[in-house]
């Protein structure tokens, strides 16, 4: 018999049938869900035994996922993927366990009756998807989906989605992810009763069984990072000064896979920071070449003295001529403290003692 490890939930269910007087009565459906640790070829428990098992079948379910639409994303990207199933699960045979004589027609019935049961083996029962990645390139955002139960030939009635994240340094390429999808399928089937009743034709008392186990499919699916280009800023120079304007120099670098023709860079320009002059001309910058953009900015005459960012653009053409814009680049710079000047008298005073002692000198030459 099973042990409490071996049998994770037990459920008596209750149907209705007619009896051989017209009236219903209750059948038993047995459902014995089973830990998806179980062998393939679980023993049959004994509390299964209801009554004599007239067929075993082989096969069951088959689940295919397939990705809807594009499977290309961009570095830095999160997006939503769409995953279809359906089921292609088939029966590939059934073996007799209990042969049937002419005449018996209570077997006759139950064997009938078991059949019918057994077709249902193909049936993928309360499905749940799980999507994984393997890369730390590319996060899944979404935990386990509920799919349902698919029968044979079936396909799930919308896609089941998962939300997916691409590290903004991910290199191109493919990168398989594994979509878990464990579910119950129908094992085996017995049914059992008292009597067959010629005036009704039906089984008095009938018994069914119904025995679960749980299966766990895995399948890979493909997405795709784009060779394209992918711009960094790798150096920020400039001196720039609260109520002051001065010269902002960014180093552009294309660390894609793709040219960029044309670049051209456009700056955000916000508080403390104007500029009248937010763009510049980068040429066809190619993979691992780089280049100096100068912006004149202004600083308010407010600005706090410490580090900022700047949000930058660069519009390209890439090698299908194509116009693009690249994802938001950050430059990071800051504002220095105001460098220390005279007062106004200050200055007067200085250069009137200036012009004082220039006086006595030529007075001194003269009278020499």
């Amino acid at each position: 018999m099973y042990t409490g490890k071996e049998i994770r939930i037990m459920k008596m269910h209750q149907v209705m049938r007619m009896n051989k007087n017209g009236f219903f009565t209750t059948v038993t459906t047995l459902l014995i869900l089973c830990f998806a640790v179980l062998p393939a070829q679980a023993a049959l428990p004994e509390n299964f035994d209801i009554s004599e098992n007239y067929y075993t079948v082989y096969g069951g379910p088959d689940l295919n996922a397939t990705l809807i639409g594009d499977n290309e994303y961009s570095r830095g990207d999160t997006v939503t993927i769409n995953v279809e199933m359906m089921n292609k699960g088939e029966i590939t045979g059934f073996k007799s366990e209990n042969d049937v004589e002419m005449g018996e027609y209570l077997d006759e019935m139950l064997q009938q009756s078991e059949m019918q049961y057994e077709a249902q083996a193909t049936a993928a029962v309360g499905i749940l998807a799980t999507l994984k990645s393997d890369n730390p390139d590319i996060k899944i955002k979404s935990g386990p989906q509920q799919v349902g139960t698919l029968k044979q030939g079936k396909q799930s009635s919308s896609p089941t989605m998962f939300t997916i994240e691409v590290n903004k340094n991910a290199s191109a390429g493919t990168y398989p992810l594994t979509l878990e999808l464990s579910y119950q399928y129908q094992n085996n089937v017995q049914v059992g009763g008292d009597e067959f009743d010629s005036t009704t034709g039906l089984v008095t008392n009938k018994e069914v069984g119904i025995w679960y186990e749980n299966k766990t499919q895995t399948q890979t699916i493909e997405i795709e990072v784009k060779e394209e280009p992918y711009f960094e800023v790798t150096n920020v120079t400039g001196d720039l000064y609260p109520a002051k304007s001065g010269m902002l120099y960014v180093t552009y670098k294309n660390t894609g896979e793709e040219p960029a023709k044309d670049a051209t860079v456009r700056v955000s320009a916000a508080d403390p920071f104007s500029t009248t002059d937010d763009q510049a001309y980068l040429g066809t910058l190619n993979p691992g070449e780089s280049a100096v953009a100068a912006f004149e900015m202004t600083v308010d005459d407010i600005a706090t003295p410490k580090p900022y960012s700047l949000s930058s653009e660069i519009l390209y053409e890439d090698a299908d001529g194509h116009d693009q814009v690249s994802d938001a680049v950050k430059i990071n710079t800051e504002v220095l403290e105001a460098k220390e000047s005279l007062p106004g008298y200050q200055v007067g005073t200085g250069i009137a003692m200036a012009l004082a002692a220039c006086f006595v000198m030529l007075r001194k030459k003269k009278q020499d």
